[in-house]
């Protein structure tokens, strides 16, 4: 393995907050990487392209939040929208994935954790980023398949 790697960031797309997450060096296992202001939005690209550098990111997987029926909302455009800028200003590949369930699987396991109230609220976004990365790796190694 070299030092070189190209890694892959999980992001889950929020309105206010943007939670990151990155994968190690085996690409097996995401981790959290904290969470980034989505307020402004010129702001928080140039934060992703400092981030997409300084951890050598290759591809973003970028949760789409789609409805229980896979159709797509407001919130889903939001994230295509995003993507599409994330890629531009990056000059990184995108990929869109189904994030479905992530926030309720990241709050399962903060409780798991024993990580609740105002902590768990503090660490949502980062632990749904990687739910969404984690779902990816998965799908993509084989063991596991997203419903």
């Amino acid at each position: 393995m070299t030092a070189n790697r190209r890694r892959t960031c999980g992001v889950d797309p929020g309105a206010v907050r943007v939670g990151l997450a990155i994968d190690d060096e085996l690409g097996l296992l995401a981790h959290p990487r904290g969470v980034l202001d989505a307020r402004d939005p010129g702001a928080l690209l140039a934060a992703l392209c400092r981030f997409a550098n300084a951890e050598n990111v290759e591809r973003f997987v970028v949760g789409l939040p789609l409805d229980m029926s896979g159709g797509e909302g407001s919130a889903a455009r939001r994230a295509r929208d995003l993507a599409r800028r994330i890629g531009t200003a990056t000059g990184c590949a995108v990929e869109l994935w189904d994030e479905r369930l992530s926030t309720v699987q990241a709050r399962r396991t903060l409780a798991a954790a024993h990580v609740r109230g105002r902590r768990a609220r503090a660490h949502i976004d980062e632990a749904a980023a990687c739910a969404i990365l984690q779902s990816w790796i998965d799908a993509r190694d084989g063991n596991k398949h997203q419903p």
